[in-house]
């Protein structure tokens, strides 16, 4: 007498892998930019640049080169110049400084490709960031060195474009962050919702 062997038919239940054990935490999402993200990180970077070059123009032609005029406080409009990255650093490797800058733009430019619509404020983050970054580089390109305008006395002056960098990259990291936490959350609720079977 033979047994006969019946197949069961395998339980696969909606939010798990093709075996039936291996939960799916979260479902896969694109990330990449598009046209609208594009537009409004072109405008803010191209804003930032204007800015930037606006008032440096204003600047050189109104004071002449170490002239300072006093603000408020330890706060004057000081006409320096610097050859280095913000606040001074690395004045004495311009061509080095420049090279790093343009790497760093492309970098920005292939990541925002590729995360633009991570989070809604990537778009103004990077956008100051390259805006400010392109202007210094242009000027270095030009002039082998920027211009530095705004002085606290205790602090080594600096200009609006390493303004909208440091508050470019704060913002971005914050957005970064929260982005990280949002999705870590939503996989604590999905994996919560796995084991109780709902």
């Amino acid at each position: 007498m033979t047994e006969r062997v019946t197949s069961r038919p395998t339980d696969i239940r909606v939010g798990s892998t093709t075996d039936g054990l291996t939960p799916i935490s979260v479902a896969e999402r694109k990330y990449g930019a598009s046209w609208p993200q594009w537009l409004s990180l072109g405008s803010v970077a191209l804003a930032a640049l204007g800015a930037d070059q606006l008032t440096k123009s204003i600047v050189t032609s109104r004071l002449d080169f170490n002239d300072q005029v006093h603000v408020a406080g330890p706060f004057s409009i000081h006409h320096v110049t610097n050859s280095g990255i913000a606040f001074g650093l690395f004045a004495s490797a311009t061509s080095l400084v420049i090279l790093l800058t343009a790497l760093a733009v492309a970098w920005m430019l292939y990541f925002f490709a590729r995360s633009g619509s991570r989070h809604p404020v990537l778009p103004v983050a990077l956008g100051l960031v390259i805006g400010g970054s392109v202007s210094n580089l242009l000027d270095r390109v030009r002039l082998g060195h920027v211009t530095d305008f705004l002085d606290f006395r205790y602090w080594p002056a600096f200009n609006l474009a390493d303004t909208f960098i440091v508050v470019g990259v704060a913002a971005l990291l914050l957005a970064l962050v929260a982005s990280d936490r949002k999705a870590t959350t939503q996989r604590g609720v999905v994996a919560s919702h796995i084991r109780r079977g709902e």
